[in-house]
């Protein structure tokens, strides 16, 4: 099974997405009142917002989610190539834990990478209007992901989708298709548990989940670094950002992966920001954040929305999640990177008086980087 992705800017084809927009609608059998919803133009506040971002209705889109922060990104395509945020828009319900999807009904909406094509959009939508995510893919179905018709949508009911208002999911909607009608041959959605931030893998950095949002946080990276699609191959399980395959090798999600090859300029700015980012979830455990995990009732919903929206799924669930305290294997994870951070202190008090006593110099230098013995014990961030 051939595995890679890089959607890079799409041809410019308008016949062959409208075609397929309307082979959507054919299949779903839409009505009247269905069909022009789908239909409804631009308004004249998103065609201003994206002058003002100097991108054109028609060209290539890009979503990124956060459940945590219950948001959505709607991003678009410049001239130049590359994406710049086009809008937030505040999700109305989502439904589980934070964490990936991983069968039918466990209420999880997903995480990872996946891929909209015109097919998945539906005008015939019972939630006003929608569009699958593309949930599974290929790296889902590689752990026996079970379940599908993951949405975006509207009526801000979840089991398992992102939910938005029926005014916000027609102008989502509306996006797709004139990008879609422009041209592109699918959309990157990019879905995370949280903002892939330093404080959040601080505080977050013993979740069971960890290693897998680690590898999302190499893809989130990606983008930070090329405002791009992220081009990515699964193999072995994993996510590959930013590699392909070579010429002849051949992918499979679940096999080991072949000789792979990848930007060198790229990766370079990623470990550039990697590196930063793992100096500053270092700083960040050394001044005291304690380990946390977040349960959920079921999910959330943007605080914009607190007692605004009439009918909501699941209102007794809408409360604010627990923190539940974690430790390290040892318990001592917290307490020694406080020993460090007081080390580091008295380091500092010894390196300012050194300042006025050359003599001390001498000694001072052979101590380690009190930095790099902090990293050594947040570990691989």
């Amino acid at each position: 099974m051939n595995v890679l992705f890089n959607l890079g800017k799409a041809p410019r084809r308008p016949a062959f997405a409208l075609a397929a927009l309307s082979l959507a609608a054919a299949v779903s059998g839409c009505s009247d009142t269905q069909t022009s919803r789908a239909s409804e133009p631009l308004s004249h506040q998103m065609l201003a917002l994206m002058e003002t971002k100097g991108v054109a209705p028609s060209s290539p889109m890009l979503i990124r989610g956060f459940k945590k922060e219950s948001e959505l990104e709607v991003w678009k395509m410049r001239s130049d190539g590359s994406y710049v945020l086009l809008k937030t828009f505040p999700i109305c319900r989502w439904s589980g834990q934070l964490g990936p999807k991983r069968h039918e009904g466990d209420r999880q909406v997903p995480e990872g990478f996946y891929s909209i094509t015109p097919a998945m959009m539906n005008p015939n939508s019972h939630y006003y209007l929608s569009f699958n995510v593309g949930y599974p893919n290929a790296y889902d179905r590689a752990f026996g992901a079970t379940g599908g018709s993951v949405m975006v949508h509207g009526i801000c009911s979840s089991a398992g989708c992102f939910s938005m208002t029926d005014a916000q999911i027609a102008d989502i909607y509306a996006l797709a298709r004139e990008s879609f009608a422009g041209g592109q041959h699918a959309i990157q959605m990019q879905s995370y548990p949280f903002h892939m931030d330093a404080r959040n893998l601080a505080k977050y950095r013993l979740d069971p989940n960890m290693p897998f949002w680690k590898e999302l946080k190499k893809g989130d990276d990606h983008f930070a670094a090329t405002k791009r699609d992220v081009s990515y191959a699964i193999c072995n399980r994993h996510y590959m950002f930013g590699a392909q395959a070579q010429p002849g090798a051949s992918l499979d999600a679940s096999a080991p992966c072949p000789s792979l090859k990848y930007d060198v300029q790229v990766e370079k700015q990623v470990a550039s920001l990697e590196g930063a980012e793992k100096a500053e979830v270092a700083e960040i455990v050394a001044k005291g954040e304690h380990p946390v995990r977040l349960v959920y009732k079921d999910g959330a919903q943007n605080p914009v929305f607190a007692n605004q929206i009439a009918e909501v799924s699941r209102p007794d669930a809408l409360v604010p999640p627990v923190e539940v305290a974690l430790d390290d294997p040892h318990g001592r994870l917290g307490a020694k990177m406080r020993r460090v951070a007081a080390g580091r202190n008295m380091l500092l008090v010894a390196e300012a008086q050194a300042k006025t006593k050359p003599q001390a110099a001498p000694v001072l230098a052979a101590s380690p980087s009190p930095m790099s013995r902090i990293s050594a014990l947040v570990g691989n961030f």
